[in-house]
């Protein structure tokens, strides 16, 4: 869940680093987090950008889980009620809602990232007004509610999107040109 709040606007390895720092002064669990100085949380954040949004964000968060009850007690919420209570938190959004959901609580929700929204937008399986929302929603009824094939569907997308279907596309090895309107090989 912290590398959810970390992710946004930075790429998974700087990620990786930040979480790094926190493993190294043992600060990675909820009330550690609390009670860490926001300038020092901010500093362990620092490779994965925004760390001072980043650090305000996280502690809004752990308090937030802590006073929730920690993840015994949120498991126990249908996915329904855990989303919106995960959207009420200042900072998170419905993409960072639904990687928790997906990744930590193993709930049916797929992401919509903006790999996804590129790679589809290409495919031209989604409008460009479409909503988050409608967006996940359409993706969740077409595949059915399935954790495994979510987060399997979600990683090949993310792999695609950054190794061949990239801002300027390598068109040329894409193993979807022949169903792509916009590809050019």
């Amino acid at each position: 869940m912290v590398g959810a709040i970390l992710t946004q606007n930075t790429a998974w390895s700087n990620v990786e680093k930040a979480l790094a720092n926190l493993v190294a002064h043992d600060r990675l669990d909820a009330a550690k987090i609390i009670a860490t100085r926001r300038d020092h949380l901010a500093n362990w954040l620092r490779p994965s950008g925004y760390f001072n949004v980043k650090a305000v964000r996280l502690k809004n968060f752990c308090r937030w889980y802590l006073d929730a009850g920690g993840f015994g007690s949120l498991s126990g919420l249908d996915t329904t009620q855990l989303r919106q209570m995960l959207l009420s938190v200042n900072g998170v959004g419905p993409e960072t809602a639904d990687d928790m959901l997906l990744y930590a609580f193993e709930r049916p929700v797929f992401v919509i990232d903006a790999y996804t929204r590129r790679l589809f937008a290409r495919l031209r399986l989604l409008a460009a007004n479409d909503s988050y929302d409608s967006l996940r929603t359409a993706i969740e009824s077409a595949l059915g509610p399935d954790v495994t094939l979510f987060n399997e569907y979600h990683a090949l997308i993310v792999r695609h999107a950054k190794e061949v279907c990239r801002q300027n596309p390598r068109c040329g090895r894409c193993v979807l040109l022949g169903h792509c309107p916009e590809g050019t090989g």
